[in-house]
């Protein structure tokens, strides 16, 4: 016992900082943003997406939810900080329509928190059916969240370029992915394993992509300023 939880432990750490690294990963594009003092053509999509997903997880990570999850409340924990202040940052450089659009969508994921809170606490009575439920909904979330690079891998099949389709990026979301799958393995959680094996699945099929067309991709073409964006964090369930 106490080795299967030193190495889900060892595992969680690991876990931890590929995540972080994740989280971090678009602060090129944010550095862009403050220096041209504008959000350009950047979208605050991902990031509002990835901000309730990161706080679905730190509330499911507490002991009164889902006991012994303490990695995943912190790196989760980090992740909302993070995104916490990308959305500032383009809050700050968006223009007012795009800055309406910000709140309300904060506000609509506000409540829907509150209101998840609110009925875990008082209607669901021990960890089992608490887990049951933001495991449910974070799995959800998951799954939303690894759609996103979809589009991507549709534009590598169809243009046979992976110009767009960031090579690091894409082993460190399978990496990821792997990592959590065995985190939730050892100390068998469904609702961590079940998203992460899709993650780590999704990776694996961008790593395939990449093989195939590297030597189809035109790296001098000049295409139009329509940067694509894969979501990270994708938490680190992503976790």
């Amino acid at each position: 016992m106490v080795n299967r939880d030193l190495a889900r432990t060892i595992v969680g750490i690991v876990g931890n900082i590929i995540s972080c690294f994740l989280f971090l990963s678009p602060a090129p594009t944010f550095a862009k943003i403050i220096k041209s003092k504008s959000v350009q053509a950047f979208k605050a999509d991902p990031y509002l997406a990835t901000i309730l997903n990161c706080a679905m997880w730190v509330f499911y990570g507490m002991p009164f939810v889902h006991p012994d999850s303490l990695l995943v409340v912190t790196i989760n924990g980090a992740g909302l900080v993070i995104e916490a202040v990308y959305i500032i940052i383009f809050f700050i450089y968006s223009k007012p329509k795009q800055r309406k659009k910000i709140v309300i969508v904060l506000l609509g994921e506000i409540v829907f928190f509150v209101g998840i809170v609110a009925i875990t606490l008082t209607v669901l009575h021990g960890t089992k059916k608490r887990s049951a439920l933001i495991g449910i909904v974070c799995i959800v979330f998951n799954v939303l969240m690894y759609t996103s690079p979809l589009t991507v891998m549709k534009r590598v099949i169809t243009t046979k370029s992976v110009k767009y389709m960031p090579f690091y990026l894409s082993l460190a979301n399978f990496a990821n992915g792997c990592v959590w799958f065995c985190y939730a393995f050892i100390k068998l959680d469904p609702y961590v394993l079940i998203p992460n094996g899709l993650g780590a699945l999704s990776g694996l099929i961008q790593l395939v992509l990449y093989a195939m067309f590297y030597r189809t991709t035109n790296w001098d073409e000049n295409e139009s300023n329509n940067t694509v964006e894969i979501a990270s964090g994708r938490t680190a369930d992503n976790v």
